[in-house]
């Protein structure tokens, strides 16, 4: 398997999370001018509140994006719909390619976080609710499966609620082209080593 995860530990992940969420295309992450230590907090209090956890996603290994899974039920969105069994709620950000882009590479990291998710059997819906102008967001989702279910007001924005389901993930799933082989990695030999 390409992609893996790992608890994030918000106090040793706070710098390389800070070099994620204070660049530009991470506007909508709402942390472009927080400091190490303010996301040292605000993923401190995630962790430690028993209803909404953050995973590290790895990519042979090392770090490629940050997925935060949470219960709708004890978040500002039960306010705004009726929240059933088995929803699960997620957030997702892909790190800044470090080579360049890869194409389809966020659709096959979103891809690898839904078969995550709808692998544990109490997950019937992932319910997401990004800003109404992340266009590029509500396209990935709509590609892997989310449904548009209306805009609703949250405390920090105006969002779209979408949801997923585990048959409509699968649809959507069996559409995709499939994955390209990842490039080798070319080896450096230093001359005179042979």
């Amino acid at each position: 398997m390409r992609f893996t995860f790992r608890c994030l530990d918000a106090q040793a992940d706070a710098l390389l999370l800070h070099g994620w969420v204070t660049r530009p295309y991470a506007s909508f992450w709402g942390m472009l001018s927080a400091s190490v230590a303010d996301v040292a907090e605000e993923y401190a209090g995630i962790q430690s509140s028993g209803h909404h956890h953050a995973l590290l996603g790895l990519d042979g290994g090392v770090p490629a994006f940050l997925v935060e899974e949470y219960l709708p039920s004890l978040s500002p969105l039960a306010a705004t719909y009726a929240v059933r069994p088995g929803d699960v709620g997620m957030h997702l950000l892909v790190a800044p390619p470090s080579s360049g882009p890869e194409h389809g590479y966020t659709t096959a990291v979103m891809d690898a976080v839904l078969a995550r998710l709808f692998s544990r059997p109490e997950v019937e819906r992932v319910v997401v609710e990004p800003d109404v102008r992340n266009t590029r967001i509500h396209a990935l989702n709509e590609r892997l499966g989310f449904q548009p279910a209306g805009m609703v007001a949250l405390p920090d924005k105006e969002a779209l609620l979408s949801f997923c389901t585990r048959s409509g993930y699968l649809a959507a799933r069996s559409l995709l082209p499939p994955a390209r082989p990842r490039p080798a990695t070319p080896i450096s030999i230093p001359e005179g080593a042979l």
